[in-house]
């Protein structure tokens, strides 16, 4: 797909997608010119926040969908390497906000949320500020979204208590969320994370080298579909079990439902859901660098390929030993990342599965949906009023 010319993918419905998944390295280095240019603002910001109150700040981080995968892919990261005398790192849907306040505010919380948003103007979006203004008695709201002129950062353009952080390059045109995923994901995690501004370059740069690197391999990520397989199941442990669920609504998404798709933890698989698995299943995992973490991907890698009951046990891995000997997309010959960072060359691994089946399937990877029920910004939803 990545080497198709312009007419030939738009022949595919597909030249959107296509190029918005292989802009991301160009897309993680921008982020970073972001973070960097507004440090200061950063900094002010949340300096006004750790002050409502004494003890750690409750840092919520939400989104809708794609977005809302954002903060569960960061957060479990940010849980270590954030400075943790000061942050409380919790995810929590919009749609859990919106829908029941009560079970996941605190309203006695001094709290920062951080809205994900692709365009800002999903109803959830912008009623989870509205309800947690009124819930939350000492509440601040950093918005990180892709779209200038969406209502979320129109709508937070005077308030004083807002802080908004635009990625405009990140503002998908194609159905699915793809740089705008990647993109949020990095800058709440170099917003948040705690390690000095050095290290967060190089680990940029590395990420940026392997997602060129991925768009150059769609060859091997072509032949892990070849085979007759109508089922998909992504597996992954901390911040790579937010991915996985990321990484399944990309199949789900672009194929309009026509593949099965699950997911879950790496050790959480065998307690039901590995019912899933039969001989028309691809099964994912991505591989934790962290070493006793990366056991428990590993021992489910060795088991599913030892039953012998998938079409192929595929793991997503950097060449840290030990490392899975079977089925593989191995990044070799870099520096071993951290999760938080790893995420996203391997999200561009997810995505290219997707795109390719998408094809395979006979949809458009573009327009995936071809009854319209489903929407890139969702419609029909009613957000009835809140009493707080």
């Amino acid at each position: 797909m990545f080497e198709k010319s312009q007419e030939e993918l738009k022949a595919l419905g597909a030249d959107i997608t296509t190029a918005e998944i292989a802009q991301q390295p160009d897309l993680w280095e921008d982020t970073l010119k972001i973070y960097e240019d507004n440090l200061d603002a950063i900094e002010e910001f949340l300096a006004s926040a750790r002050a409502m109150g004494e003890g750690r700040l409750s840092v919520v981080f939400t989104g809708a969908g794609t977005s809302d995968y954002v903060g569960d892919t960061a957060a479990p990261y940010l849980r270590h390497a954030g400075d943790l005398s000061l942050y409380d790192f919790k995810p929590v849907a919009t749609t859990d906000i919106v829908s029941a306040p009560r079970d996941f505010l605190n309203p006695d919380e001094p709290t920062v949320l951080v809205s994900f948003a692709r365009s800002g103007n999903s109803p959830e979006s912008l009623a989870a500020v509205r309800v947690a203004k009124q819930f939350v008695k000492n509440v601040k709201f950093l918005n990180i979204t892709c779209a200038p002129e969406g209502k979320l950062a129109v709508e937070s353009a005077d308030d004083a208590d807002a802080l908004t952080l635009l990625i405009p390059r990140a503002n998908d045109k194609g159905f699915a969320m793809t740089g705008s995923y990647s993109c949020m994901t990095l800058l709440s995690t170099l917003i948040f994370d705690a390690s000095p501004i050095e290290q967060k370059r190089a680990w940029v740069a590395q990420i940026a080298k392997m997602g060129r690197e991925v768009v150059s391999r769609e060859a091997e990520i072509a032949a892990f579909l070849a085979g007759d397989f109508n089922r998909v199941t992504y597996l992954g442990s901390g911040s790579f079990v937010g991915l996985a669920q990321e990484s399944q609504l990309k199949i789900l998404e672009l194929a309009h439902g026509l593949v099965a798709t699950s997911w879950d933890s790496s050790m959480g698989y065998r307690h039901g859901p590995k019912s899933f698995v039969d001989d028309k299943t691809l099964v994912f995992v991505f591989v934790n660098n962290d070493a006793y973490t990366r056991q428990y991907d590993l021992d489910i890698l060795n088991e599913i390929d030892g039953d012998k009951i998938a079409q192929k046990t595929i793991a997503v891995q950097q060449d840290v030993a030990p490392a899975f000997e079977g089925e593989s997309f191995t990044f070799a010959g870099y520096d071993a990342l951290p999760e938080g960072y790893l995420a996203l060359p391997f999200v561009m691994v997810a995505q290219a599965v997707s795109l390719l089946n998408s094809v395979r399937v006979g949809n458009t990877p573009d327009t995936p949906s071809p009854t319209g029920t489903v929407n890139r910004v969702v419609k029909g939803v009613t957000i009835h009023p809140f009493e707080g």
